[in-house]
Formats: C-alpha cells, structure tokens, sequence
C-alpha cells in the first residue's frame, strides 16, 4: 500500500524502507537502482520522492547520536533527528539553537537539505547554523564536509542530491530565554511604509494575513528576554492582545507554544507550535516564495492586489523576514530575504490553479520558491536564481556520477 506525505496532498511512488544502523542503510543505498532520504516527509512536492523501482529511506530509526562539544559550541546530531527532541537535549544542558522553524516537528538533515527557516532580520536559516556533515553517498562511502572547505557551502543546502546525510554538526549558544506578544490590527500602511521598523523591533516578528484584509490579522513577536523593547501595548497601531491566539482562528490554541509575555526557553517559544502537540491535521498545502528583502515591499503590494484571486483557497499567510548566507542552494543566498508563505486548503487542482498568477507578480522580483513546498516554475525560471547552480550539479556529479540520487524533481532543476 502506498504512503503519503505529512499533509496527504502527495503519494509516494516508492516503497520506504527504515534501515536501523549504518550498515543496514548502507547496503540500501549501494543496492537500490534509485533512492531517496525520507525525513519527517513535511515537503509538499515531489522533491523527496523517487522512480518506482526505487527505494526511499526513512531516517528516523537512525542513530541520534546527540554530542554536545561545549568547547567548540556545537553540537553534533544524527540526520533523523527532529528539532524537538534536540532542543529539550540542548536546553536540559543549557544550551540552545539560534532560532527555530515554526514546527519543531521536522527532521534535522531534511530542514538543512531544503533551507527552512525560522524567522528575524539578523537570523540565517536553520542551515546556515551547519558546521559540518556527513554524508554517505551512492557508492557506500561517507564524505565529511567542514565549514570553510571548498565545497562546505554546495554540501549544506543539497536536496539529497548527494546522498543520504547521516550526521549534521550545528553551532550552539548557551541558552536564553523568550517572550512572545501578539498585536491584533497591524495598519498595512505601516507594514509597506515602516517595514524595517517593523521587522526589527524584535527578535523574530511574524505577520499573518489573508490579504484581502483592512489591516494584517496578527503581528506576532519574540522577544529576547533582559534585552530593553521600545514595544508597549501598541505596536505600529496594532493592539496588544490580552488573550492567546492561534493564527488561523478556527484552529486550538492549545496547539501553540506559549504567549502573552510569559518568559520561557528558547526552545518552548522560538516555534510557533508546541512539539507535544500535532498543530494541526495536516489538511493544507504550503508554498512559500523568499523575495529579495530590497523587493519586499513591491512584493507584499502585487500579492495584496491578488488578494481576492488567492483568498478563497488560503487559510492564512505570513510574512516573516531571514538573514543571507553564502550557501549556494540557500534561498537567501547573496542577500537578506523576505519569507510570504501560503498555507491554503488542501484543494490541489485549485492551489495550482492561482500559482501562476503568484509567480508572475513575484519571480521577477527575484523570489525564491522553498524547495520543499508547492510551486509550479511553468516558465523554468527558478534555477536562473541560484548563481551556482553549476557548481552544485558538478558536486553531485561527482558525488553521485550514475544519478542514483536523482530524480524527476533535481532533473527538472539540474538537467
């Protein structure tokens, strides 16, 4: 019987095995036709799939393996592992990852593969936290990759191309503690006017909208604890809000992590959803496109005049900001990005449908589609937008020379 992704609006075409060594994903990978790391299966599109005969493999009976080298800062991690489970190890040992994806739910190694991000004007992506990986290619033998090696920023953001990543290395901190305040009614004139300001008046400052609204539903920031804020009860014109909210309204709030300014650990506040609790039922489908933070202003206005196109599909949006990196298939790339992210109804004729029209107002502003999540590139814009792109097809080439790794997803990006 065939299995689907986390949000069901996807079939695998592959049987999935779940190796439970090294050895045993070894002998996988040397003798499947075709294979594919499966992780906590949160992509949207065909990106972790793979041709019928092949094989996917889950990582998530793989060693942890979770080592903690305070010396260093850094921590070293099996690629399965999901963020959850490594920040309640980093917090009980007091220390704590730079910021976190909006669920904590998710795999480690496929987080990094696909650039996911949390959110904040000086906050890289999860992978631009990645010190080092290793990484167990077609042939069987592993590859170690270090930061400052030669082709460390090709290995960090690799969409499985290069085989399956079975140990990740991520810089640390010592721990630190957040609040989360919500404002209800942020004014659109001060989000296209103010936008800087806006943004930066927090750690981590997430916008939800429909776009067909008077003003953005919520604004909803992190805040540093012991760090002072210029934030009161208004913010930019938005109210602060006395009771706890889920962005979609319709949605429990239970599911949530914690709010209304009550101090806790990063890793019960830098996640919008709480890691005991499933945030949902996974009937929606996301796309999300990363827009050069230069252009983000010109972007929000195009996506507010296809409000009406896109509304009766979606069931919420946010806008949220990430800092740039040099890692070659990183989203933000060369430059500090602008995140519009799309949770719609998981309606998949209908989504794709008003994905055109999205891409034409954004792709010529530059924006990156998430790998991971549901867009459509009818005119193969997308990999003009990733300047070394070459470089990265000669890395899995020589990593992988028979394609093993390949499939309909990377032969569309890489030929």
């Amino acid at each position: 019987m065939s299995e689907k992704n986390w949000a069901g609006n996807y079939e695998y075409r592959a049987r999935i095995v779940q190796p439970q060594s090294l050895d045993e994903l070894r002998d996988v990978v040397t003798s499947a036709p075709k294979v594919r790391a499966l992780g906590s299966r949160h992509s949207f599109n065909d990106l972790a799939d793979t041709d019928t005969d092949g094989v996917l493999v889950s990582t998530a009976a793989l060693p942890a393996g979770i080592r903690v080298d305070a010396e260093s800062r850094t921590v070293t991690v099996g690629g399965g592992v999901r963020y959850g489970d490594l920040a309640r190890d980093l917090q009980a040992e007091g220390w704590a990852l730079h910021n976190l994806a909006s669920l904590p739910h998710i795999s480690v190694a496929g987080a990094i593969a696909t650039a996911t991000h949390g959110s904040g004007d000086r906050n890289g992506n999860l992978s631009s936290a990645v010190a080092g990986l290793r990484i167990l290619t077609a042939s069987g033998e592993t590859v170690d990759f270090t930061r400052g090696d030669r082709e460390f920023a090709g290995a960090a953001v690799s969409l499985g191309a290069l085989g399956v990543v079975t140990e990740v290395t991520l810089d640390i901190r010592p721990t630190f503690d957040v609040r989360q305040r919500l404002f209800a009614g942020l004014p659109w004139e001060a989000v296209t006017d103010r936008f800087d300001e806006v943004t930066s008046a927090a750690y981590s400052v997430s916008l939800f909208t429909t776009w067909h609204e008077e003003s953005v539903s919520l604004a909803w920031l992190k805040e540093l604890d012991g760090v002072a804020t210029t934030v009161g009860d208004d913010f930019f014109g938005a109210a602060a809000l006395t009771e706890a909210r889920h962005m979609i309204a319709t949605m429990d709030v239970r599911n949530t992590t914690q709010q209304l300014g009550v101090v806790g650990p990063w890793s019960e506040r830098l996640a919008h959803f709480r890691f005991e609790f499933t945030p949902s039922n996974g009937e929606e489908i996301q796309s999300e496109y990363l827009v050069p933070r230069a252009r983000a202003v010109e972007a929000i206005r195009a996506v507010r005049e296809l409000g009406p196109l896109i509304a009766p599909l979606l069931q919420i949006s946010e806008i949220r900001t990430v800092a740039a990196d040099d890692l070659w298939l990183s989203s933000a790339f060369g430059t500090d990005v602008v995140g519009l992210h799309f949770t719609w109804l998981r309606d998949q004729a209908g989504v794709e449908s008003v994905l055109p029209a999205l891409e034409a107002a954004l792709l010529p502003l530059g924006a990156r589609p998430h790998w991971g999540k549901l867009y459509v590139d009818l005119d193969g814009v997308v990999p003009g937008l990733y300047p070394r792109l070459d470089a990265f097809r000669a890395l899995a080439d020589r990593l992988d020379p028979e394609g093993r790794f390949r499939n309909p997803f990377l032969t569309r990006l890489l030929g």
